[in-house]
């Protein structure tokens, strides 16, 4: 396992994040954040929906092309056997929130959607499931080393939660032309019992200060929003 702090801090530029997992003292945690370098990236702030939390422009006299930078990150839905969380860093969270209310797999979700059209970055798409066990789900689509007609998919099932650990998985490397995509399996780290504000304020030091813009944590049953755009 590593320190998800001190691997941030080494990674200026990760783009968007998910961590999920179990606490030391059994709680489950999921966390997303986003970071921006363009002006249209970084005029954004998180916001709570009826069932999650959502993107939206904190200037809307200055958002250029809202197609892949507003979103529902977070979607929470209440099933029979309880409630399931969707985190994803982009549209692709009500394409998965609208499978499984069908009843449908969450890789047929997945199936059906690749990266984001945004060359020569083709940002993957990352995804996670949080169920009412505990037991999580993490993915991501990312371009064939840069080829718009080469989708590949990678899903990571971590059916038996174990107390402090969880795992980490971002969209990039760090900086580069074109960005580097996250390359190999979602990173185990240490998960200890902080609670929902002290891992929040945790985070948010450990993001690079100039690319930061929100954050979302939620441990148990509470949760917590960091803008850097107050």
């Amino acid at each position: 396992m590593i320190d998800l702090f001190d691997y941030l801090r080494a990674r200026p530029y990760p783009g968007r994040g998910i961590l999920l997992g179990t606490a030391s003292d059994g709680a489950p945690v999921c966390a997303y954040f986003i970071m921006g370098r363009s002006e249209n990236s970084r005029n954004r702030v998180f916001e709570r929906t009826e069932d999650g939390i959502r993107t939206r422009a904190f200037d809307e006299a200055k958002m250029q092309d809202p197609s892949l930078v507003i979103y529902r990150p977070v979607r929470i839905l209440n099933t029979p056997m309880g409630r399931i969380t969707i985190v994803t860093n982009g549209d692709q969270t009500d394409t998965l929130r609208d499978f499984l209310a069908a009843g449908r797999s969450w890789t047929a979700a997945l199936e059906s959607r690749a990266f984001e059209p945004d060359a020569p970055n083709y940002t993957p798409r990352v995804s996670g499931l949080i169920f009412p066990d505990g037991a999580y789900l993490l993915s991501i689509l990312k371009s064939a080393d840069g080829d718009p007609q080469s989708c590949r998919r990678f899903y990571y099932t971590y059916d038996r939660p174990i107390s402090g650990v969880g795992h980490f998985i971002s969209t990039y490397e760090g900086f580069g032309a074109p960005l580097p995509s996250y390359s190999g399996e979602p990173a185990e780290v240490s998960l200890p019992a902080l609670g929902v504000r002290a891992l929040a304020d945790m985070l948010w030091e450990a993001l690079d200060e100039d690319n930061r813009v929100s954050l979302w944590v939620s441990v148990g049953s509470e949760s917590i929003i960091v803008n850097k755009n107050a």
